[in-house]
């Protein structure tokens, strides 16, 4: 872990010539910044989610960044290199550049090895920047605790704003612990704290993470913005003709029964997403209604990740000890195409996570036309409306999400309508939105700079 001074970034700015740059991104029609940093430590956009550390947060950052470029705002992604082959420079897309910088041992290290490796990872943003004329970059969006490190030193040295997205944060983890998950440590709680005390803007997914940030880690009104994540809706769409006839066609390319009840989970696989809990509930549902065995199927398309990889063959065990191995299939990660097609084949898609700053499966799977059960945490009952287009399920009793998942395995008009229902609403959720609102935040954060920061522009110069 990066340290520096938590309140050295709060000191007043004296006024000097320098502001007119900044003045001229924020005034007569450039109010936003032409090209940005942001970073992404420990897990490249490159990479699939559902394996590893990549997940949710890699879809963010890539469509975000996509259509950031498109508004003619410029994006260069900092990731850390993890082999010897990966080139240094990657275009992800036409306004967007992949940047690997080389911290640490290529192959090795997990998420937890890396604060060691900050400083190395720091050097090669602030040695990047340094191979152009100064004013290269205009702001640092730092993704998770371990970016916003680097992207306070960054942003400090450049003398531009920091605007920072959690995604997950220790504090609430750790409030709702998985049975035998593993705390998240207390380096972590001092930099997420180091980091809100650094961030000009906080960007929370839903205002109960806003409300998150305020009360776990003291962040200020004035530094918070709530921007929805978003869907991409023309990979993740119900499929024409219609639902069922969709469904069925879907079934048929995954080599699914056409008229099972299929209970997908989708995601990695550890502690914290909780397919165990799904795995439990389904052996209480069997065991209520035997005849169900016949039909159900439970695909988990995922690998193990974080704590999970401690025990990668766990939930193929449990599997079997609850004698549900004859209904679980097992599938490795899929590209974005695929996952779809496990989504509108699907009869309902179960999230029983323990924490969810939002949960992109959930609108992914909804935009589908797939119905969601999952549990009523964190961004959760945002993305599903509980009774409309899903159900949303207190606590992780597999008692109370066997019922939960009953009417779904059982009744076809239910989950119809349901699906119906969810298209409609993912459709309210594009990612052009989210980047616009985004713009806008980083437009707020110019403005505000121009005085406060022109001064570190100025010692620069």
């Amino acid at each position: 872990m990066i340290q520096h001074p938590v309140r050295s970034v709060r000191r007043a700015q004296p006024a000097t010539p320098a502001r007119g740059r900044l003045q001229s991104l924020v005034q007569g029609g450039r109010r936003r910044p032409r090209r940005i940093a942001m970073l992404s430590v420990h897990t490249s956009p490159l990479h699939q989610p559902g394996t590893g550390d990549a997940g949710g947060m890699n879809v963010y950052i890539v469509e975000l960044a996509k259509r950031l470029a498109e508004l003619n705002i410029e994006v260069e992604v900092f990731t850390r290199a993890i082999c010897s082959d990966d080139a240094p420079t990657v275009e992800l897309a036409p306004g967007v550049l992949v940047r690997h910088v080389t911290a640490g041992p290529y192959e090795g290290l997990v998420k937890e090895d890396l604060p060691a490796q900050l400083c190395a990872f720091t050097h090669g943003v602030l040695r990047t920047e340094a191979g152009h004329r100064p004013g290269h970059y205009d702001l640092v969006h730092s993704h998770y605790w371990l970016s916003g490190q680097v992207g306070w030193l960054a942003a400090q040295r450049w003398g531009v704003p920091l605007v920072h997205t959690m995604h997950t944060m220790a504090k609430v983890k750790n409030a709702a612990l998985a049975e035998g998950d593993t705390p998240e440590p207390a380096a972590r709680v001092i930099g997420e704290t180091q980091v809100v005390e650094a961030a000009d803007r906080l960007i929370a997914n839903t205002t109960e993470e806003a409300a998150e940030l305020a009360r776990f880690y003291a962040a200020r009104p004035d530094q918070l913005a709530v921007v929805h994540p978003g869907v991409n809706l023309d990979v993740f769409r119900p499929a024409a003709p219609g639902a069922e006839r969709a469904r069925r066609a879907a079934r048929a390319r995954l080599g699914l029964p056409a008229d099972a009840a299929v209970l997908l989970f989708a995601g990695r696989i550890q502690p914290l997403k909780a397919p165990d809990v799904l795995l439990r509930a389904v052996a209480v549902l069997l065991e209520r209604r035997p005849e169900l065995r016949e039909r159900l199927v439970v695909p988990v398309v995922g690998g193990p990740s974080g704590t999970g990889l401690a025990r990668p063959e766990s939930l193929h065990k449990l599997a079997a000890q609850l004698g549900i191995g004859d209904v679980v299939r097992f599938h490795p990660p899929v590209g974005q195409a695929l996952l779809a097609e496990w989504y509108r084949a699907a009869t309902a898609l179960v999230m029983p996570s323990y924490s969810e700053s939002f949960g992109l499966v959930a609108l992914e799977a909804q935009a589908c036309g797939t119905p969601v059960v999952a549990a009523a945490v964190g961004g959760l009952p945002v993305a599903v409306r509980d009774g409309e287009t899903g159900t949303l399920v207190a606590g992780h009793d597999p008692v109370d999400w066997s019922y939960a998942l009953e009417p779904y395995a059982t009744d076809p008009e239910l989950v119809a309508r349901r699906g119906a229902a969810a298209a409609r609403h993912a459709a309210g959720f594009g990612w052009d939105t989210a980047a616009a609102t985004t713009a806008e935040v980083y437009a707020g954060s110019l403005a505000r700079s121009v005085g406060r920061l022109a001064g570190a522009r100025q010692r620069r110069a």
